[in-house]
């Protein structure tokens, strides 16, 4: 079978690629760029913007499963560059597979759908979501994790997963930061220096991802 994995070429796309090709399947990355280490497992690469409806649809064609792990993150920018990346795409990722008749979709989302702005302990997948958000990045991605677990159904079976502050080999972005930060002495605590903030190793982000994907293709 043929599994697509938008945004192969980050951190987590990589992990997901690489677990999948060790099972012998055929994995396409679709990226707006090209990675050298995709080529190097095995993985064939599609280069495009998955904001494009055309290029997505063609993209896809071929595929018999998607893991949607693409997203722009962070807090500065405009609305429409967030919109496009967030939730255009998975619109167009969504369609495609109704499309070709793609029978599953592993959506990656965020635990910041769910953050309104204070503390959050002990909640599960039952939290609501926010019911407002202050930064474009959280509220695009709920937009795009309720259309995605909208089209959950006999034909096409989806499942948003949010994981939270992956780190691990091959992280260029969130722990080479903090080190550099604290390093430099700017490094700020939010409260008395206390609080307990989730994480993820990246094995199990990219464990828990094919897990779901097993589980998808299971009937569950």
């Amino acid at each position: 079978m043929t599994v697509v994995v938008t945004g192969a070429g980050g951190f987590l796309g990589y992990a997901i690629a690489s677990r999948l090709r060790d099972r012998g399947l055929r994995v396409v990355g679709v990226n707006r760029g090209d990675y050298p280490a995709l080529d190097a497992i095995g993985v064939e690469q599609r280069r495009g913007d998955l904001g494009d409806a055309a290029f997505v649809h063609d993209a896809l064609a071929d595929a018999s499963a998607v893991f949607h792990v693409a997203a722009k993150a962070g807090v500065w920018g405009p609305q429409q560059e967030y919109r496009r990346a967030n939730l255009d795409a998975t619109t167009h990722v969504v369609d495609a597979c109704r499309a070709h008749g793609i029978g599953d979709l592993v959506y990656t989302s965020t635990p910041s759908v769910v953050h309104g702005g204070s503390d959050l302990a002990g909640i599960d997948e039952s939290a609501p979501y926010a019911a407002r958000y202050a930064t474009h990045y959280p509220a695009t991605k709920a937009a795009a994790e309720r259309l995605v677990l909208a089209a959950h159904g006999d034909t096409l079976r989806t499942v948003a997963l949010r994981p939270h502050l992956i780190w691990g080999p091959r992280d260029n972005h969130l722990v080479p930061r903090i080190v550099d930060r604290a390093r430099r002495g700017k490094l700020a605590f939010v409260g008395d220096g206390a609080n307990v903030v989730d994480s993820v190793y990246i094995d199990n982000a990219a464990d828990a991802h094919v897990a779901a994907f097993d589980a998808l293709r299971g009937g569950g």
